[in-house]
């Protein structure tokens, strides 16, 4: 998606037309940035909901794991449909409310609808059905299409939220915006976890639900309805006209997506070997991502758990709970290194400038010291594979919470670096390929300062008005969304053949069945050890590749 102005597959509108000059409520410039992207708080913290929680929820309804790898699906292929989809028709919504907020605003409700009825699938279906058999089947078939829809949901609403920081903030403001961005994320991430990691029901009682999951999805709901609305309050767009477009040339989402995929197959080295290293990358990350927490958990109920623990409360809770404690690890270790390490670290080598920090005044001498001893940036992406694949590699010999709670708290290391390199590298890749544009210095120049905000005026082009890379911009962050989206499909397709393999019956560590025969064994490898192993060989494969950029482009 291209998100605010500019072109999609080559084709460009001069001709559009816009009312209204976009702003942002506010005493300063941070409060501005803050209010501007408080929505990723509350959208971060129902991912985390959703990732910590829903798989132990499935499996304590009696899904197989091999099954649940085929749910998380929903991920990948919402990604690739809805967000593409939902901003092309956003780009030409000539709502007197915007382009964006609309569809953030319409999105989050389905959100918050979808996980109420996550949390409390059991009693709508115990409202149509009776026999036992046929309420645990059709709660799990309702379980999995309320995932469904909140995937589908919330990749509309957070391609809207995208969009509205690119269309809101001028072109000198967008990395400044791109980093409240990322800190809001942290933000919402260290929210979510440990959230999951308190026991809500001691601190709301009934009044949000009977059980933690419950609550859970009931808070998610509301964070994000709140965020969204603070967002929405405090942002005005500018409002589209006319989009310059006749009818007969006007773009369907398929012819988008078709436009994305043959890019895909043509790419400049540079950003082809990005992409590669991306690929391998998130074929190792998905199943950390997604199984990270249950894996955690299960390793308490199998090695640290007291007897009573499997035959008595909320196991749900309990895996979340365990889990949450070590993902909020991960998240301050993630959170740390983002802010210390790119006082360390070179910036790639090039001649477009490149936005670094500057450290503090007083440790400036210090910084100046270690200069020539800061590794590259592509040094640290390959070094952060490799604490990744060392990492993981061990996941199927733990046998104690502690030890699982420090392999995943290492990875908030990879996982920092895994967020701030390829960006940087694409940008420098995109800076490369547009500092032949003659229109660069002029565009820029153009640009709408926040501060001191111009009014947009009938019939001034959506070439002047968009950034000076913007169709790169927008073609190859599209492209990057693609090999990111793309391993989740393998990952999903790992995961699947490992749980039919190892644990083609009930979780042995979630199922409450006292009959053998109803589950496997605990003494077996766990299935989410061996998928994180292999998670393993694939980011061995990614520092390779990075290596291999290293040379192509001599970083």
């Amino acid at each position: 998606m291209v998100a605010g102005s500019g072109s999609i597959g080559g084709r460009t509108s001069a001709l559009a037309q816009w009312t209204g000059t976009p702003s942002i409520k506010g005493s300063s410039e941070s409060m501005r940035m803050a209010l501007l992207t408080l929505s990723l708080v509350g959208l971060q913290i129902t991912w985390n909901v959703e990732m910590t929680y829903c798989t132990p929820y499935l499996l304590e309804l009696g899904l197989t794991k091999s099954k649940i790898s085929l749910v998380w699906i929903a991920g990948p292929l919402s990604g690739l449909i809805m967000q593409p989809i939902v901003g092309v028709i956003a780009d030409r919504s000539k709502s007197r409310w915007g382009r964006r907020r609309p569809f953030m605003v319409g999105g989050t409700v389905l959100v918050a609808l979808f996980l109420l009825l996550l949390g409390w699938t059991k009693e709508v279906v115990k409202t149509f059905v009776t026999e036992p058999e046929a309420v645990r089947s059709y709660t799990i078939v309702l379980a999995v299409l309320s995932i469904y829809g909140i995937d589908f949901a919330i990749n509309a609403v957070q391609g809207s939220c995208r969009g509205l920081i690119v269309d809101t903030l001028p072109i000198p403001k967008q990395q400044q915006g791109s980093s409240w961005a990322s800190r809001m994320v942290a933000v919402g991430s260290l929210v979510g976890y440990a959230a999951g990691a308190m026991d809500l029901g001691k601190i709301f009682g009934p009044v949000l639900g009977d059980s933690q999951f419950k609550q859970l999805t009931a808070v998610a709901a509301m964070a994000l309805c709140i965020t969204i609305s603070i967002t929405s309050w405090a942002v005005t767009e500018r409002v589209l006209v006319s989009d310059g477009l006749e009818e007969e040339e006007e773009l369907g989402p398929l012819e988008v997506l078709s436009t994305i995929a043959k890019t895909a197959i043509d790419l400049p080295k540079g950003i082809q070997a990005i992409c590669f290293v991306q690929f391998w990358a998130w074929i190792g990350w998905f199943p950390f991502l997604f199984y990270s927490t249950t894996w955690v958990g299960e390793i308490y109920l199998r090695y640290d758990a007291p007897a009573e623990a499997k035959v008595t409360g909320d196991l749900t809770g309990q895996v979340g709970r365990i889990g949450s404690m070590a993902l909020i690890a991960f998240s301050i270790i993630t959170f740390v290194m983002s802010v210390i390490l790119p006082f360390f670290v070179k910036s790639p080598e090039n001649d477009a400038p490149v936005f670094t920090p500057r450290p503090p005044q007083s440790i400036a001498s210090f910084v100046m010291d270690i200069e020539k001893y800061k590794p590259t940036l592509i040094t640290m992406w390959t070094v952060s594979h490799c604490i990744f694949a060392g990492s993981m590699i061990m996941a199927p010999f733990v046998q104690s919470l502690r030890s699982a709670t420090i392999i995943v708290a290492a990875c908030g290391i990879s996982w920092a670096i895994s967020c701030w390199a390829p960006f940087t590298f694409l940008g420098v890749e995109i800076n490369r390929l547009s500092q032949s544009s003659p229109a660069y210095g002029q565009l820029a120049r153009s640009s709408i300062e926040l501060d001191n905000p111009v009014q947009l005026h009938l019939n001034h082009g959506m070439e002047e008005a968009s950034g000076s890379t913007g169709e790169s911009s927008g073609k190859y962050l599209g492209i990057m969304n693609l090999y990111t989206t793309l391993p989740q499909f393998v990952g999903t397709g790992i995961s699947w053949v490992v749980f039919s393999l190892l644990e083609p019956g009930k979780s042995p560590e979630l199922s409450k069945e006292t009959d053998p025969s109803e589950h496997h064994s605990t003494d077996g490898p766990n299935a989410i050890g061996v998928c994180l192993f292999i998670g393993a060989i694939c980011a061995m494969v990614a520092a390779v590749a990075t290596r291999r950029l290293k040379r192509i482009q001599n970083y």
